[in-house]
């Protein structure tokens, strides 16, 4: 006789989490590869890079995600702290990932952009980030918090 133990709730969750995940990355992704590009670019330093590139993942991924909740009507201010509330921790995390990563591959951050190092290494830095940031947005989920909070919104 077969006992349902809860594993189709858990394999939902870990869905749900791979989708918030995806969607947080986005945005984090744009924002990160215009900072790092531009950075790189302008010749900036490696701090200011990353500052550049974790202020734009964060103006993107809050963009993102204000979009559809502004859409449901919600005002401005409400809208702002759903925001912030469904993606603070996730971006936090794959920044802290994806930057981590690209300061510990030796000459990435020193890559020109047409080197296949820099491409490469942000490439497998983004990949890194959705792997460690699911589980956190599952845990965030399973508690009510993280994307659980804008879910309702996205339709």
């Amino acid at each position: 006789m077969h006992h349902h133990t809860g594993h189709e709730p858990a394999k939902g969750a870990w869905s749900q989490a791979a989708s918030a995940t995806l969607h947080c990355l986005t945005g984090c992704a744009i924002g990160e590869i215009l900072g790092l590009v531009i950075g790189t670019a302008l010749g900036l330093s490696n701090g200011a890079t990353i500052v550049l590139a974790v202020v734009l993942a964060f103006l993107f991924g809050y963009s993102l995600t204000i979009t559809p909740v502004l859409r449901a009507g919600i005002p401005l201010g409400a809208a702002l702290g759903v925001a912030f509330a469904a993606d603070t921790v996730s971006i936090t995390v794959m920044e802290i990932i994806d930057n981590g990563f690209m300061l510990a591959v030796p000459g990435a951050m020193a890559a020109g952009l047409g080197d296949g190092l820099f491409w490469v290494s942000l490439a497998v830095a983004l990949a890194l980030a959705f792997i460690v940031t699911v589980p956190v947005n599952r845990w965030l989920i399973a508690r009510g918090k993280g994307h659980a909070v804008v879910h309702q919104y996205h339709h």
